[in-house]
């Protein structure tokens, strides 16, 4: 069984690496909905944990934007409970320090997927037009973010608005080839090249129900593909 480790990104906040041999944790350590039962391989995030490392990250967010208005550009669906459970810890941390931050939250959707396979037909849904990010600090909040092609086309386009600093926190970066370097500034967790769902991370909107980050089984992928 591999080890699990800190390494720290270059740029970034740094992230919790899964390295690639990685078996996850056995489905009997936890507890999830019966209705999933057969359509996983295993655990690869708990849910504790990921609450713990969003704690994390809340800090660090804090700690570089603190006292300054930000914008929050949630990125929809999969990014929705990261989100909630982020901008949670971040009011905690104002509510307990002597630094503020206040946020307003935006709500945008991209989607690029076809059952388990990534496609270069890119839509984003409610970004048509964000002019009010105009000389605003934004901080983009995803879920997961792989060849990075998706995120380079979303900070393209916010960018286009004139915002005055773009930061990103992504929960998870997928280890993938061809990745195009976009590392999040906040990273929560490097993850091998496996399809992962649950904590709001579907697979054709199923999984979405999951505490967990798992990795669908292939018996799972034929159930639910469309």
């Amino acid at each position: 069984m591999a080890d699990v480790f800190i390494k720290p990104q270059i740029g970034g906040g740094g992230g919790i690496v899964i390295d690639d041999d990685w078996p996850g944790y056995s489905l009997d350590l936890f507890s999830y909905p019966a209705h999933y039962s057969g359509d996983l391989d295993c655990v690869v995030v708990p849910h504790g944990v990921i609450v713990d490392r969003t704690e994390r990250l809340a800090r660090n967010i804090m700690g570089d934007l603190g006292d300054h208005d930000i914008v929050v550009l949630c990125v929809l669906k999969g990014g929705y409970q990261f989100c909630v459970d982020l901008v949670d810890k971040i009011k905690a941390l104002s509510r307990n320090s002597n630094r503020t931050l206040p946020m307003r939250v935006h709500f945008i959707r991209l989607k690029s997927y076809l059952n388990d396979q990534s496609t270069e037909d890119l839509h984003i849904v409610g970004a048509e037009d964000l002019s009010f990010l105009a000389g605003k600090n934004v901080l983009i909040v995803e879920a997961i973010v792989g060849t990075g092609k998706t995120m380079n086309a979303l900070l393209k386009h916010v960018e286009s608005f004139s915002p005055k600093l773009i930061k990103v926190a992504g929960l998870l970066v997928k280890r993938v080839p061809h990745n195009s370097t976009c590392l999040p500034d906040y990273v929560g967790f490097e993850i091998p090249d496996r399809f992962v769902v649950g904590y709001a991370l579907d697979y054709n909107e199923y999984f979405r129900d999951l505490n967990h980050i798992c990795v669908i089984s292939e018996s799972g992928k034929t159930k639910y593909k469309i």
